[in-house]
């Protein structure tokens, strides 16, 4: 899981990649559920294409944020 130690040992440029993903997962995510929930949306899509787009946005979200806090060592 996250650790503030570490993100403190981290170089500036790594924790500038650090919340430059944090913001891609909230803007992911925020995107998608505002597709789910935005009932006057300004362009015409059906109702369960907008639904599984949102999912679809917020399942991305989701592993971007599980690859963001679990990075793999090279």
């Amino acid at each position: 899981m996250f650790n503030f130690k570490t993100f403190m040992q981290k170089s500036p440029q790594q924790r500038f990649l650090l919340i430059l993903g944090l913001v891609m997962f909230t803007f992911y995510f925020v995107l998608g559920l505002l597709l789910i929930f935005w009932t006057d949306i300004p362009f015409e899509i059906q109702k369960t294409y907008r639904i599984l787009f949102g999912l679809l946005l917020i399942v991305y979200a989701a592993i971007r944020f599980a690859r963001l806090i679990n990075p793999k060592d090279d």
